[in-house]
């Protein structure tokens, strides 16, 4: 099982999303049991960067894979972990800069900034599920930078003009902060759960003479599938009914 989980993690951070769905299909059955569900959880976040002025919400996708670890003692209560490997956060429409290139400050001026920054997230939160399969969860969430650019656009005679400008080295590689949702888990089929999230980071976004007070926020809306449960379960009563069978002796047969 641990062997299964690294390949899974490795797929997870190197390939596409098409390879996320695939690898996970493989090795779904293997990682869920009675106290252990495994699955993806993909959905629509809303991102912001506090005190960024008169900057808006940006939009995107995540798509990750998640752990639900229940506790042996009282199943209501469980760690809820896993990766958001596709996470886009940042802010739109925040000020144009100079890009100390005259013909490029000439070309933006008057256009819009948007700042994309897209990080690994690992949520570690505790969750509790309650009889009507309501549940709440919370807990540190932290992200491992993967890429940042700001994204200037402009509109010269009818034409959009676009310019990517990488600020990966200007943002710490390390994001931490606290998440807070509450979802529904579904009885029917293989278990369908719907979550609203919220993130608050704690860790400024820029780094050395960036502003110093300003911190990732983001929404989460997401929906998860269990990958493997009903393969895992029907292995486990296959087992339990091997293990239940009762060999009557020759002559009783007789």
């Amino acid at each position: 099982m641990k062997k299964g989980f690294l390949i899974l993690i490795t797929f997870f951070c190197i390939t596409s999303a098409q390879s996320q769905v695939l690898i996970s299909l493989i090795f779904g059955d293997k990682l869920n049991s009675e106290f252990l569900e495994f699955g993806l959880e993909g959905g629509v976040n809303f991102s912001t960067i506090s005190n960024m002025g008169s900057s808006a919400t940006n939009p995107g996708f995540n798509l990750g894979f998640y752990f639900d670890i229940r506790s042996k003692k009282n199943p209501a209560w469980m760690i809820n972990t896993g990766v958001i490997v596709k996470s886009p956060m940042g802010a739109q429409d925040i000020p144009v800069y100079s890009l100390n290139d005259e013909n490029l400050d000439n070309t933006f001026a008057g256009g819009s900034v948007n700042r994309e920054i897209r990080y690994f997230n690992v949520p570690i939160l505790i969750k509790y599920q309650f009889k009507n399969n309501i549940y709440l969860k919370t807990g540190p969430q932290f992200g491992l930078l993967a890429k940042a650019f700001d994204e200037f656009k402009n509109e010269i005679n009818n034409d959009d003009v676009i310019y990517k400008k990488n600020i990966r080295d200007q943002i710490h590689v390390i994001d931490a902060g606290l998440a807070f949702g509450a979802g529904y888990h579904l009885n029917v089929g293989n278990g369908l759960n719907f979550t609203v999230q919220y993130y608050y980071g704690l860790v400024t976004v820029m780094k050395g003479d960036g502003p110093n007070n300003q911190y990732n926020r983001s929404w989460y809306i997401t929906a998860g599938i269990p990958i493997g449960k009903g393969k895992a379960a029907q292995k486990r009563a296959e087992k339990e009914a091997e293990l239940n069978k009762v060999v009557l002796p020759e002559d009783e047969k007789n």
